[in-house]
């Protein structure tokens, strides 16, 4: 791929719908918008108000990006299948990438990604010499190396329960994303799937969750 391709990120595993469009190292647009519900309506039109904003259009991309989690189930599975849908329609590859990967993105070696999990719980990656697995962990009694830092929507809590030091992102979060997925350009990837670290609430959704494309 060339130095200059051009990607398309976006994320709604959170209370959030966001998205950049980077060409190569430039941003060339990026935005979060807050929100509880309506990420499924909202996707689409704000992925088409980037490319405007770039001036760009779909067939110039050459690749999507898209966080995959964890965080909210629904909200996942829709990012999760806008991306799947756009890159069979498009011929263009997608590339999932973690909020860990996401959060880690030009950040100093140790770090420590925790992100808010609800449940008194939080999902937390270590990256360092070795890369360690993701996992959901009980915030009681949490105890981590010395010298890591913290970064993500947890860490100033973990901060405050452990003494660590707390890091603010390098980048905005859709940012990050499409430079993690700007680095995977050409390699052998997966399609995206969604991260889950734990199960579903019990309660089903009142509207169906998308399906996943095949």
């Amino acid at each position: 791929m060339p130095s200059d391709a051009l990607i398309l990120a976006f994320d709604t595993a959170a209370a959030h719908c966001a998205a950049a469009l980077l060409r190569g190292d430039k941003v060339l647009a990026q935005t979060e918008e807050p929100m509880a519900k309506g990420q499924g309506e909202r996707l689409i039109p704000l992925l088409e108000e980037m490319l405007r904003a770039g001036g760009a259009q779909w067939p110039d991309l050459d690749a999507l990006a898209v966080g995959v989690g964890p965080g909210n189930f629904t909200g996942v599975r829709i990012s999760v299948s806008a991306a799947r849908g756009l890159a069979l329609g498009l011929g263009k590859p997608a590339i999932g990438v973690s909020v860990f990967d996401a959060r880690a993105q030009g950040m100093p070696r140790p770090v420590c990604v925790v992100e808010e999990a609800r449940r008194n719980q939080i999902y937390l990656q270590q990256f360092g010499a070795e890369t360690g697995a993701p996992v959901l962990q009980d915030l009681s009694g949490i105890a981590l190396p010395m010298g890591v830092a913290l970064v993500g929507s947890a860490a100033e809590t973990v901060g405050a329960l452990t003494g660590l030091p707390v890091l603010t992102p390098r980048y905005p979060l859709a940012e990050a994303i499409a430079r993690v997925g700007l680095g995977r350009l050409g390699q052998d990837h997966p399609r995206p799937a969604p991260l889950y670290l734990r199960g579903p609430d019990a309660a089903p959704p009142s509207d169906a969750p998308p399906v996943l494309l095949a």
